[in-house]
C-alpha cells in the first residue's frame, strides 16, 4: 500500500451532496490497495500524492493546475460531476484548462461524452456510480399515504420549484410530495416554507442513511434538475426498487436510458404532476417503470464501480513515468 492517492473534493461531509458522496465512496473503494486521503484542496506546499483525483473542473481547477505544474510526471484524474460538464467547460477558462491538465477524464454517464471537445475523447472514461441494494419496501394495502420523494438541496440547478408547484396539480388521492434537502438558496428555502399545497412537505436536510430510508419507502422518486452529471440519487432509487420520474435532460437520459418511460419536460410541473398521478393510479405504468429501473440496476452495482475505478487508477500508476512494472498488491483485482 505504498502509493498515495489524494481525492480533492470541493464538498465535505457537512455539505453531504453528490460530490462528497462520490469522494467518500471512492476513498472507501481504494483503501486497502492504496493510502487514500480526501481534502478540499492541494497546493505546491502540501505533500504530493502519487496520483490526484479532482472532482469538478471549475471548483478544483486551482488544485489540479498546481499539481500538474509541480509534478507533471504524476498522473491526475478529473471527474466531471455535473455543472462543470453541462455548463462550466463551455464558458469558464479555468474549467477548460482542467480538461487539458488531467491525464484522464471521468464522466458518470455516457451521454456527457458529447459535451467534450474531440481532442478530449481519447482520455475520457465512463464510470457509473453505485449504491448498495436495499430490499424494496412493500406498502400495506391500507397505507394512508403514497409518498413521492425528491432528494436534493434547494438550489437553482435542482429546480425545486417544479416539484413544489407540482404538488398543487396532483389529483391522485393520498399523495404526499416529500422534499429532502437543505436550503442552499435562501429564496428557494422561503418558497418551500411558504408552499401552499398541503401535499408538499419540506423535511430539510437529513443524514444520508435517513434520507435513503425515506426514499426506500416512497412510491416513486422525482428528480427535477436542469442539469446533472450523473445523479447518485437516481442510483439510490433504482437499487432500492423505487421508480424514477426524471426531467428530460442529457444527464438523466445517460443514467436511465433513451427509452425510459418516466421522463417529463424539465421545468414543467403539470407534466410532473401527470406522471405522479399515473404512477399512483395506473398499475401498468408503475410496473413498466419498475421493470425499466430494474434493468439498469446492474450498471449501478458497487462491485462494478470499484472494478472500473481500480482499473483506471492501477493503469495510470503503472504507466506513470518512473513507475516499476512490479506494483506490489496491484497485479490482480480481487
Amino acid at each position: 500500500m505504498g502509493k498515495r492517492i489524494l481525492i480533492v473534493s470541493p464538498a465535505t461531509a457537512r455539505e453531504n451532496n453528490g460530490n462528497w458522496q462520490t469522494a467518500s465512496r471512492w476513498a472507501r473503494f481504494l483503501r486497502g490497495y492504496y493510502q487514500v486521503e480526501v481534502a478540499r484542496d492541494w497546493s505546491a506546499q502540501d505533500p504530493a500524492p502519487d496520483l490526484l483525483i479532482a472532482l469538478h473542473a471549475r471548483r478544483s481547477a486551482a488544485a489540479l493546475a498546481a499539481f500538474t505544474a509541480r509534478h507533471p510526471d504524476r498522473p491526475s484524474v478529473l471527474v466531471l460531476t455535473g455543472t462543470d460538464l453541462y455548463r462550466d467547460i463551455a464558458i469558464d477558462a479555468n474549467a477548460q484548462a482542467s480538461l487539458h491538465h488531467a491525464h484522464a477524464l471521468v464522466l458518470l454517464q455516457p451521454a456527457g461524452l458529447a459535451l467534450l471537445p474531440d481532442a478530449m475523447q481519447a482520455k475520457a472514461h465512463v464510470i457509473y456510480q453505485s449504491a448498495p441494494s436495499l430490499r424494496p419496501h412493500a406498502p400495506g394495502p391500507n397505507a394512508r399515504h403514497r409518498d413521492i420523494c425528491m432528494v436534493g438541496h434547494l438550489r437553482e440547478e435542482k429546480d425545486p420549484l417544479t416539484f413544489i408547484l407540482a404538488a398543487s396539480l396532483v389529483t391522485a388521492p393520498g399523495v404526499r410530495l416529500l422534499h429532502i434537502g437543505g436550503a442552499l438558496d435562501p429564496a428557494l428555502g422561503e418558497a418551500a416554507e411558504q408552499a401552499e399545497s398541503p401535499r408538499y412537505h419540506w423535511l430539510g436536510a437529513l443524514p444520508h442513511a435517513a434520507a435513503r430510508q425515506r426514499l426506500k419507502r416512497s412510491q416513486a422518486m422525482a428528480i427535477t434538475s436542469k442539469m446533472e452529471g450523473g445523479a447518485n440519487v437516481i442510483i439510490e432509487a433504482v437499487t432500492s426498487g423505487v421508480p424514477v420520474l426524471a426531467s428530460d435532460i442529457s444527464g438523466n437520459r445517460g443514467m436511465l436510458g433513451e427509452d425510459y418511460a418516466g421522463y417529463f419536460p424539465a421545468g414543467d410541473p403539470a407534466a410532473l404532476a401527470h406522471l405522479i398521478d399515473l404512477s399512483i393510479t395506473d398499475p401498468e405504468f408503475d410496473a413498466l417503470l419498475r421493470r425499466q429501473c430494474a434493468a439498469r440496476a446492474l450498471l449501478f452495482a458497487p462491485a462494478a464501480e470499484q472494478a472500473a475505478l481500480r482499473d483506471l487508477v492501477d493503469n495510470l500508476l503503472l504507466h506513470a513515468p518512473g513507475a516499476t512494472t512490479n506494483m506490489e498488491n496491484h497485479d490482480e483485482h480481487d
